[in-house]
């Protein structure tokens, strides 16, 4: 018989709460999410030669992802501290903006998607922190997950990722 799907951070009364994962067994989990900082073409011609006022804006917006992802418990008020086994993070300048991609990594009881979500929109707000002497239009788009292993829910791959990540801008 199919379990009915509903919200897990709630009891059977409607109270919060964390996730009981005591029961769960140990798996490989990774996670991989997206984030896209739009710009103007002249604000990405800037950073290819490397004007920002505050250094390498890539470089910065990876390493603040990759400590973003070691403390999304700390953000997120009902997430699991993990014990995370590897944390990536590449940013990629595109003609009109910043493509962000971020994977974590753990063996254990409950999933690591919060953590990559978490390393893609913190590289994404530094990245607009580096930038906004440059410009202070810029959009941050496209966080969404792309995809996740392990556990009981098995695989998950986001409905035409196969090239989200990777498509021409």
């Amino acid at each position: 018989m199919k379990r009915a799907k509903r919200l897990s951070h709630y009891d059977k009364s409607g109270r919060v709460h964390m996730v009981d994962v005591s029961d769960k067994p140990s798996t490989s989990r990774t996670a991989i999410a997206h984030a896209f900082v739009r710009m103007k073409p002249s604000t990405v011609a800037s950073l290819k030669r490397l004007e920002s006022p505050k250094g390498n804006p890539l470089e910065v917006a990876r390493i603040a992802g990759i400590s973003a992802a070691k403390r999304t418990s700390e953000l997120i008020p009902l997430c699991h501290p993990l014990s995370l086994t590897h944390v990536d993070v590449r940013a990629k300048l595109c003609k009109n903006g910043i493509e962000i991609a971020s994977e974590a990594a753990t063996t254990g009881p409950t999933g690591v998607e919060m953590e990559a979500l978490t390393a893609a929109a913190v590289a994404a707000l530094t990245t607009y922190d580096m930038c906004k002497a440059l410009e202070r239009g810029m959009e941050i788009t496209e966080l969404f997950l792309v995809k996740k292993s392990g556990g009981r829910s098995g695989t998950y791959v986001r409905n035409g990722a196969s090239g989200a990540a990777n498509r021409k801008r």
